[in-house]
């Protein structure tokens, strides 16, 4: 018997929902310390540019492929063209590898709320705080099952009464944490050098790793290449326009990475001095120096706390839509029920993501060094989905809707019930051939930054 196939009830349920995907942790500490590396105002400018044009290209055939198939990601491909069926097995493998590491993410940043509700904060902004918390044996494991507990709760209430209901809930509140904070950081003494340097744009610092950086960014900022999108693109109505949806999306999530740069660059500008180098990529922005930021401002310990709520949102919404990906993928190939493949899908990413979560304590002996750079278990499986299969499933779904079932199969899907497809010509363009070039750019620089052949 065919499963009857889950749907939001509406437009905003749906664009919550994938708004809540897009927006991550790649928003919150990623695009502050890429915007100003390279030069803040004309970072913002490109990538704006590029979310108008190749972000949306990207993201408007993903959710249409999903619609039109009423499929998950592993089946919608091989729906429309069999012998294309080993992409949807590929871009399958990209959510089973980031959930895991992932949620062990979530659970730090679980930690550091609880370490900040507590009154703690200070604690969180001494010197060895966070090595020491994610070298323990045990506690980082108990804040990974917490944080992906809670994930697996959400899926398995299902579409309408877990993931929409959720990120109706979670969404506002995150957008309401993020100006409230930017607004308190940049009234800070001292804070207008760092709101300068983030928005005035120098374009004597414009350059092809510009371009490249923000397009980076873009592409994994949006939830693109990961099976998201066209998974969630199957609950989307017919009735619902596919266009405008995109466009707000596109919103929510350049929107909140704006915000989080606000947040950012003024409060860790005013705290180092204007010290570039203090915005750091990775762990140590969110989980070392900002600590140090908040624990020098004046009511640090509420700003800390109200910080890292809305991290914990950013990151849960990501990893609700990560983990319904999969649910999805099990249940089409299956035939389950949701709680059975929840559960599955639940006692595997425990197993996956075990190495991650004791990867900096135990299990620190494994692990690989390229050019003087130790990647453990969790760098490895982030550099293996994030930098190699991400863009391979995004060059081959441009091909595949390029130049295989062709722009107009898409364009067909986005015009249903009479909508208008106003970009339609940007689309296909941008499909056929601007997004398959930027994608090989970017794939081949990621793996060159990797290896320090090329630094980006």
């Amino acid at each position: 018997m065919k499963q009857k196939r889950s749907s939001f009830t509406g437009k905003l349920g749906f664009v919550l929902a994938a708004a809540g995907s897009a927006v991550g942790l790649g928003n919150i500490w990623r695009f502050p310390y890429l915007a100003a590396k390279y030069g803040g105002g004309i970072f913002l400018l490109v990538y704006i540019i590029l979310a108008l044009t190749f972000g949306f290209a990207l993201m408007c055939a993903e959710i249409a492929l999903g619609r039109r198939t009423g499929k998950s990601a592993i089946a919608a491909f091989g729906y429309l063209n069999k012998k294309w069926s080993f992409v949807g097995w590929i871009a399958a493998l990209v959510p089973v590898l980031i959930l895991p590491y992932y949620s062990v993410i979530g659970g730090w940043i679980t930690k550091y709320i609880a370490v900040y509700v507590m009154g703690d904060g200070s604690s969180a902004a001494a010197d060895g705080f966070f090595g020491s918390f994610i070298s323990l044996p045990t506690e980082p494991i108990v804040w990974f099952l917490i944080f992906i507990g809670l994930t697996a709760i959400v899926v398995l209430f299902g579409v309408e009464k877990g993931i929409e209901k959720v990120s109706k809930v979670m969404m506002p509140v995150l957008v309401i944490l993020s100006i409230g904070i930017a607004a308190f950081v940049v009234t800070r003494p001292g804070a207008f050098e760092g709101v300068k340097y983030y928005l005035m744009p120098d374009f004597s610092k414009f350059s092809a790793t510009t371009v490249l950086a923000a397009m980076g960014q873009l592409f994994y900022s949006m939830s693109l290449a990961m099976g998201i999108m066209i998974t969630y693109g199957s609950y989307m109505k017919k009735d619902i326009s596919l266009e405008n949806s995109v466009k707000q999306i596109e919103v929510f999530d350049t929107g909140i990475a704006f915000l989080a740069g606000l947040m950012i660059v003024p409060a860790v500008f005013v705290f180092s001095g204007g010290d570039e180098a203090a915005l750091n990529k990775g762990a140590s922005l969110m989980f070392v120096t900002l600590p140090s930021v908040f624990d020098s401002m004046p009511l640090g310990e509420i700003v800390g706390a109200a910080f890292f709520i809305m991290v914990f949102f950013a990151a849960l919404t990501s990893s609700i839509s990560l983990m319904e990906t999969i649910v999805s993928i099990v249940r089409d190939k299956t035939g389950w029920g949701r709680k059975t493949a929840c559960g599955a899908v639940l006692a595997a990413t425990v197993l996956i993501g075990l190495p991650s979560a004791l990867g900096y304590g135990v299990l620190d002996s494994i692990m690989l060094e390229i050019n003087g750079e130790k990647l453990f278990f969790l760098e490895m499986f982030d550099f293996v989905s994030n930098s190699v299969i991400m863009p391979v499933v995004a060059l081959l779904t441009c091909v595949f809707v390029g130049y295989v079932i062709k722009p107009k199969t898409m364009a067909n899907e986005i015009e249903a019930q009479g909508a208008v497809f106003k970009r339609k010509k940007l689309f296909s363009v941008m499909i056929k051939y601007i997004a398959p070039v930027c994608i090989v750019l970017i794939l081949i620089s990621s793996v060159l930054d990797v290896l320090g052949i090329m630094k980006i």
